[in-house]
């Protein structure tokens, strides 16, 4: 296991590798956590470091102990920032990185910077999505029912509700009015036409969220992209009785992908 800190827009994320064993060059996945990231998903970091695959986790500017404001704008800028940093050519030969093979894996708000980052980087040939949250979606959905003013309220009260604590430079009103700000460039559907040439694994369970997944999954289908996978495990959003199968389900996509 590596430690380092990656530089992004002035600030230092607290990040770590698992380091698959051999020589390398390693396929590596960058592994997204939620909001505010209590489920880290590390033992799925461990599964895929025995199956040959590098793995970085990292935590986004404000959020546990990492220096900075959070924001999801500055999450999305930190997953880029942590793309360049594996890409760096002293930094891939240190961590045995293949930088034409890095594959972004996020669980829920993980889920949602997986594929803003993959959209907005051509060189992300494959992305998992782990009962992501469509956080543009979210809260388009409030402004069809109420004013801009209630659906801010709300969803205030919903990210509230999710713990705030590891997190600094935020409030869930601030937080709710930058959705409002770019909910319908955020939304999952917006993406669809840069991301349809992707492979992609979309789990879902019954948590609520598996709605917008499996209608983004059928967009990318609907756009001519046939190399989306969709898997639905009936378990809660932290797939706490399934951690196994859902292993086994990230873990058999991952030895798909072509080399």
């Amino acid at each position: 296991m590596e430690t380092m800190q990656i530089p992004s827009h002035g600030a230092l994320l607290n990040a770590l590798v698992y380091v698959a064993a051999g020589a390398g060059p390693h396929p590596t996945v960058i592994l997204l956590h939620g909001f505010p990231g209590n489920e880290r998903n590390l033992d799925l970091a461990q599964d895929m470091r025995r199956a040959g695959w590098n793995v970085l986790y990292f935590n986004y500017r404000g959020s546990w102990g990492t220096p900075g404001d959070f924001s999801f704008s500055h999450g999305i800028e930190d997953t880029a920032a942590a793309l360049a940093y594996l890409r760096q050519p002293a930094v891939a030969r240190q961590l045995r990185v293949d930088p034409a093979r890095i594959v972004l894996i996020g669980h829920s708000m993980g889920g949602f910077m997986t594929v803003q980052a993959a959209a907005a980087d051509p060189a992300i040939k494959a992305f998992a999505t782990i009962s992501a949250a469509d956080l543009g979606e979210a809260f388009q959905q409030l402004l069809s029912k109420d004013k801009e003013q209630t659906a801010v309220q709300k969803m205030s009260e919903g990210l509230a509700h999710e713990g705030m604590a590891p997190l600094s430079g935020c409030t869930p009103d601030g937080l709710a009015r930058e959705l409002a700000d770019h909910a319908a460039t955020w939304t999952f559907h917006s993406k669809v036409e840069t991301l349809k040439q992707r492979t992609a694994l979309i789990v879902t369970s019954d948590d609520g969220l598996a709605k917008p997944s499996e209608a983004f999954a059928a967009d990318l289908g609907k756009a001519g992209d046939t190399r989306v996978t969709t898997v639905h495990l009936p378990t809660d959003h932290a797939y706490s009785d399934q951690r196994t199968e859902l292993s086994r389900v990230v873990l058999k996509w991952l030895a798909a992908l072509p080399r």
